[in-house]
């Protein structure tokens, strides 16, 4: 029986759940997954809507000693299928049917009766979790986290935010992305109230934001845009708030500056990546939005020539590189990990500068991942569906500016009529919805250095201007 002085801890819609509950759970939970056979070192995938049992599963899984693999509930079954080929989880638990086809599957709706399950003991250098993070080459890589660097990086962003027990906070955002997770466990860590909610919804943010009195809410770009344009925002009470993050993509400031002026709700950026997930934040409550702060305590940051990798001076453009014991155990597959390392420190990949206060600003990305609604893009992942198309010749994806951070556009070259729309259901059958493109344009050719590489920013620049000379864009496109 509840103890009713207990306080709670987590909200999803009328259900509410102390740590207590959460933990009877997940060893009701756990108890059921070691008669499977999942025990220390075991991998399990989770694929879940975000709702309790998605961190009733988390908890269960890592009482057992086990580690978690998350993948996307926006994922198709290709995507899936090669998630589960790269990291061989023996078990699964989740609420997608998707899952359940490819390997028995737990269903965290199925009646599981109260049982003890002794805790295992952690091993700090064992895989905690497992995240998806695009590369620019092909599918997706698994980032491995172990226990150490996951309980580093909850430490990163509770000093970040600021967040103490007093908290009140809620997630929108998918839980299987570093950001839903991390706001999860920092939340449940510290010991602040959390509400979470299947999807995002502009009314029921704003309704949970006054009736809840949050005190700290997070926003990615479609987030922030449904905010700014929300024409009774004014008529709801945002006072509980300490500030808005804005997280996963730049700040577009016209946006954040029109819902600060209507709301008196300020503003904070941080800056974090799937492999780090905690690098820098700005100070509070004196953000500035123009960068994405500085490095937050226990990370260090360095900006390195891109040709040589010697350390530049202040102001100066290069490779952000990052050092930080919340730093990724590594990739699967494993030979993908050399390379994102120089000396032990982490290459982010994004170009940015350091001024004298050591405020970090980031004014490109040398990988080419899109940005979409703060989800990375690979073009390779959606040029490999557009090339198995028998009408397409080459193809080259790249992303343009959106008000909720980059449009998805796929140039073809082909040999024979299709329709724009037929290529992007192509994409849509095979891939989550977010990777499909906004538009798909026939061009002449694919513009490529002599080494193959495509030249990815000159189809950028036709695409913004316009452009319908010779190998330019021509024909129709498709808007999403």
């Amino acid at each position: 029986m509840r103890d009713v002085s207990e306080p709670m801890a987590l909200a999803f819609g009328e259900r509410q759940y102390s740590l207590a509950d959460l933990d009877a759970q997940a060893e009701a939970m756990a108890a059921a997954l070691r008669l499977r056979g999942v025990g220390p070192s075991s991998r399990v995938a989770v694929m879940s809507s975000n709702r309790p049992e998605f961190v009733v599963a988390l908890r269960a899984i890592w009482r057992l000693g086990s580690a978690a693999v998350l993948l996307s509930p926006a994922w198709k079954p290709a995507e899936v299928g090669h998630a589960l080929s790269l990291t061989r989880p023996a078990y699964a638990v989740g609420d997608h049917a998707v899952l359940a086809a490819a390997m028995p599957m737990l269903h965290v709706d199925e009646p599981i009766p109260p049982a003890s399950c002794a805790a295992e003991a952690v091993d700090p250098g064992a895989d905690a979790v497992l995240v998806f993070s695009s590369g620019t080459t092909g599918m997706p890589k698994a980032v491995r986290h172990t226990h150490a660097s996951l309980a580093a990086a909850i430490r990163h962003w509770r000093g970040a935010l600021q967040l103490t027990s007093a908290d009140r906070l809620q997630v929108m955002t998918p839980p299987s992305h570093i950001l839903g997770l991390l706001n999860i466990a920092t939340a449940l860590d510290t010991g602040a109230w959390i509400r979470l909610h299947p999807r995002f919804d502009i009314e029921t943010m704003l309704r949970h934001i006054e009736a809840d009195r949050i005190t700290v809410d997070m926003a990615v770009a479609p987030i922030a845009l449904a905010l700014s344009a929300h024409p009774g925002l004014e008529a709801h009470d945002l006072s509980s708030l300490r500030y808005l993050m804005w997280c996963a993509t730049p700040v577009t400031s016209s946006v954040a500056h029109a819902v600060t002026e209507r709301t008196g709700v300020a503003w904070v950026t941080a800056y974090g990546a799937s492999e780090l997930p905690v690098i820098s934040c700005n100070d509070l409550p004196s953000a500035r939005l123009d960068t994405v702060g500085r490095a937050v305590d226990g990370v260090r940051v360095r900006v390195v020539d891109t040709e040589t990798g010697t350390p530049l001076s202040i102001g100066a453009d290069g490779e952000i590189q990052v050092r930080s014991e919340a730093t990724m155990a590594g990739y699967l597959p494993e030979s993908a990990t050399a390379e994102a390392f120089s000396e032990g420190w982490y290459r982010t990949g994004d170009i940015g500068s350091l001024d004298a206060d050591g405020h970090l600003r980031i004014t490109d990305r040398a990988r080419e991942m899109i940005k979409v609604r703060g989800f990375q893009v690979a073009p390779a992942e959606i040029e490999a569906v557009l090339h198995g198309h028998p009408a397409v010749e080459d193809c080259a994806v790249f992303g343009v500016p959106a008000p909720d951070g980059e449009a998805i556009i796929a140039a073809v070259t082909v040999g024979a009529a299709v329709e724009p729309d037929a290529l992007i259901a192509v994409v849509a059958d095979r891939l989550a919805s977010y990777k499909r493109p906004s538009r798909v344009v026939i061009v002449d050719e694919i513009p490529r250095l002599p080494s193959g590489k495509v030249l990815r920013r000159v189809l950028r620049e036709r695409a913004l201007s316009g452009c319908a000379e010779s190998g330019g864009i021509r024909g129709r496109s498709s808007d999403q």
